[in-house]
């Protein structure tokens, strides 16, 4: 089964933060793009992008 993969919308949706802090961390490299369309258009792994963002916040602290 493949997993679904989730618009720069859905997934700020799922994390409660904007579309725009989505768009800043996958160009700044914190969270990895799964797949780009043939439009441009960024899909994203929930859970990876969930582990990625916990990582990050652990090396903050």
């Amino acid at each position: 089964m493949t997993k679904r993969l989730l618009s720069s919308g859905e997934l700020a949706k799922e994390l409660g933060i904007s579309r725009r802090s989505i768009s800043r961390y996958a160009d700044e490299g914190l969270i990895s793009v799964a797949l780009v369309t043939p439009g441009g258009r960024y899909k994203f792994d929930l859970e990876i992008v969930r582990g990625e963002l916990r990582k990050s916040a652990r090396e903050r602290h």
